[in-house]
């Protein structure tokens, strides 16, 4: 009687392997949107601190290939275009305003449990940001810096709903990060 209950207990733990394989994220192109709030703190330039402290609502789109070759694993390469809105913040009388978007391109490496999947990802933004004080323009300046983003999502079948929080690195800016929530749909 024991091995019988064993022998059942294998089967249907082997029956579920294609199901727990299928579970992953699907290989393919995707592209998606997001929308969340963004985020620019103190602004040091070597010579010039500025205590600032702004965020407005920023955007984004993206575009991505997963490589669905090891299951429950999501391997994936994405790029991506990011708006930062326009953070301000007051200093005495003045209102300091950022215009700030870039281009990312990111590592994306998951985890998926069923439905459900964690994610981390590592790359670069090429950003371009132009400052202005009560609405003249008074400084411009662009670059190329790290960027990091940590998320989940759940998916329903192609299509994908994710939360994550993306902090970029920019030099002479502390904190410049998005928060959002984004759907995507895989090809």
């Amino acid at each position: 009687m024991q091995l019988r209950k064993r022998l059942i207990a294998a089967l249907m733990g082997v029956s579920l392997l294609p199901a727990i394989a299928l579970a992953g994220t699907e290989s393919g192109f995707y592209l998606g949107a997001g929308v969340g709030k963004a985020d620019a703190g103190d602004l040091d330039d070597g010579s010039t601190n500025i205590s600032f402290d702004g965020d407005d609502t920023g955007w984004k789109i993206f575009g991505g290939y997963n490589f669905g070759f090891i299951p429950l694993i999501d391997l994936a390469i994405e790029g991506g275009y990011v708006d930062f809105g326009k953070p301000d913040d007051n200093f005495g009388p003045n209102n300091l305003e950022i215009d700030a978007n870039g281009f990312d391109l990111f590592g994306l490496v998951g985890v998926n449990l069923g439905p459900v999947g964690l994610f981390a990802k590592a790359g670069l933004v090429q950003w371009d940001a132009d400052a202005s004080v009560n609405g003249q323009d008074v400084a411009s300046d662009d670059g190329t810096d790290p960027a990091y983003g940590i998320g989940a999502r759940l998916k329903f079948g192609s299509l994908e709903a994710r939360a994550e929080y993306e902090y970029f690195d920019i030099d002479n800016v502390d904190d410049v990060s998005l928060l959002s929530a984004s759907v995507a749909w895989t090809f």
